[in-house]
């Protein structure tokens, strides 16, 4: 989902030539994220005007982007400049095309071309360039704030050029909002509204300030009650923070405000963030029985239901419905409108099934298709095979996670790493290396200690060097009473037994120390062999 305001409706401010009457207000409907309304208004206005039509198609394509529909709007912006090729915003909404299309060399050429045809003195088309640079994946922020200081130059007095500014302030330097907060503050004195109070919202939102973000949307709402788009970023808010039935408050306000399929699917979206699968699941249904239904809906479905069901504690019957969903979407979803979390949670369905052979498969597709993801995968995939005791599999996993970085390895998987290569290839040197790694940063560790001395054992079997010793020690050191006598008691009866080992064969032959641990062993397990025949042999 898109997570910017984009300010179409600055054609109220002046600017735009104006074709109909009704098209501030379809402009200003899809300001106002009633999206479905605004397509009506438009195709009404492209009916009854068709001579004068380049500006309806350009902002009848913003509304379908505005919409997440951007194939729409592509087509939709292409046909404006078919029938209205000298219209400068028909020549703006191709370039727009391009450039999310990836052809960014091409779309610069057209926007080039535009300004030098209008002079550079329309501060409108301006502003609509410079949009483009700043809510596209692909950015050119400085060339966004360039433009946008030549448009607020033209027209000091209008908001939307500091409101678009500070939009582009806060992508380029997301720590630090000061700039961007100035120009908010500019746009404030012109008018001091709702949409103003949204975007500073989210700069403390961004801060992770959900308290005072809040009070901002709050705000936003009392200075203008049916700006729809301060109900949702609340909502989004409240859901996020875990305020659900405060969430739930501002959908319902939102949806009053705009009851449309495309805002019950954001509502949707929102229960999914929140992680109230159940709910997803229900507006997902509704949302179909209606006739919505995109991959991202049914992406939401499929996900909602496995984790759902882990929720629950369910049995593995009830896993075979969710992966028939992730099924069928797979079979007619085109190959490049996947991602690797598809793969991923299909490979999840089919562990849940016991299908093992057919999770594997899947998880390796999921790392292969999405790179993002690849080192979650290889994690969860050694996890597999530690659990399978498949540890020289588990090692492959973890090689392939680190690809040569050593950094992108957790202490965890270095403490598991290590455990490998122990019971796998019993390559020592490369156990105790890894749980050294673990205790160059925590070296409180207490297991990566006791991980150390069984791999100097193996690499000192002859115990020339005792050189388990010092980290047999220092295990039992950090190990409170309790937990001697507790889950770590077999360990602690290991480490106990080396050290009565070490203090009566040594060179450091030390009996007193001897019976210190040697008693430790008789306390911990009372019919010790080993024990009794130390004690024996001392009386």
């Amino acid at each position: 989902m898109k997570r910017y305001t984009l300010i179409v409706c600055s054609l109220l401010m002046g600017g735009v030539q104006v074709i109909a009457q009704s098209l501030p207000e379809a402009i200003k409907k899809t300001d106002n994220e009633r999206y479905e309304e605004a397509a009506k208004e438009f195709k009404a206005l492209l009916n009854s005007n068709p001579t004068a039509i380049g500006d309806v198609y350009y902002f009848y394509g913003e509304n379908f982007y505005r919409a997440d529909d951007l194939d729409s709007a592509k087509l939709i912006w292409k046909k404006g400049n078919e029938l209205d090729p000298q219209n400068s915003f028909s020549q703006v909404g191709l370039g727009k095309s391009y450039w999310l299309s990836g052809d960014t060399t091409a779309a610069s050429g057209i926007f080039q071309e535009v300004l030098k045809n209008t002079k550079r003195k329309n501060a409108e088309l301006m502003r609509q360039i410079a949009s483009v640079f700043i809510y596209s994946p692909t950015k050119s922020l400085n060339q966004a704030v360039a433009l946008l200081n030549e448009s607020i130059k033209l027209e000091p007095k209008n908001q939307f050029g500091y409101l678009l500014l500070g939009d582009a302030q806060v992508e380029i330097n997301p720590r630090n909002s000061t700039e961007a907060m100035q120009s908010y503050n500019k746009a404030a004195d012109i008018e001091n509204n709702a949409r103003v109070f949204v975007r500073k919202a989210k700069i403390y939102q961004r801060a992770q300030n959900p308290k005072l973000a809040d009070s901002l949307y709050q705000a936003a709402q009392s200075i203008e009650p049916n700006y729809a788009p301060a109900y949702r970023e609340r909502a989004e808010l409240n859901m996020r923070f875990n305020q659900v039935n405060q969430s739930i408050k501002n959908w319902e306000k939102y949806l009053e405000l705009n009851n449309s399929d495309y805002a019950r699917y954001r509502y949707a979206t929102s229960l999914f963030l929140g992680k109230k699968f159940d709910e997803v699941i229900r507006e997902i249904n509704t949302l179909k029985e209606n006739g919505f239904s995109n991959l991202y809906t049914v992406r939401m479905k499929f996900i909602s239901f496995y984790e759902k069901n882990e929720l629950a504690g369910a049995d593995a019957s009830a896993y075979q419905e969710g992966l028939d969903i992730i099924n069928e979407y797979l079979s007619k979803t085109p190959k490049d409108k996947t991602i690797g979390m598809d793969y991923k949670y299909k490979a999840l369905y089919h562990s849940k099934l016991g299908q093992n052979d057919l999770y594997l498969k899947e998880m390796i597709t999921a790392a292969e298709v999405d790179n993002t993801i690849a080192d979650d995968v290889y994690s969860e995939l050694a996890k597999f095979y530690m659990k399978e005791k498949n540890y020289d599999e588990a090692i492959v996993m973890f090689n392939k996670k680190m690809a040569g970085d050593s950094t992108k390895l957790s202490l965890a998987d270095y403490y598991e790493l290590g455990r490998a290569y122990y019971f796998g290839p019993k390559d020592y040197e490369k156990v105790d290396g890894a749980n050294a790694y673990v205790l160059k940063a925590s070296p409180d560790y207490a297991m990566s200690h006791l991980w150390r001395a069984r791999a100097n054992v193996q690499l000192d079997l002859d115990k020339a060097n005792w050189a388990a010793r010092t980290h047999y020690e220092t295990f039992l050191s950090l190990l409170k009473e309790e937990e001697k006598q507790g889950a770590y008691k077999s360990m602690a009866i290991e480490a106990a037994k080396y050290l009565g080992d070490f203090y009566i064969n040594s060179p450091e032959k030390d009996i007193e120390k001897a019976k210190e641990v040697w008693t430790l062993v008789q306390t911990l397990a009372p019919d010790d062999a080993q024990a009794k025949a130390f004690f024996s042999s001392v009386k």
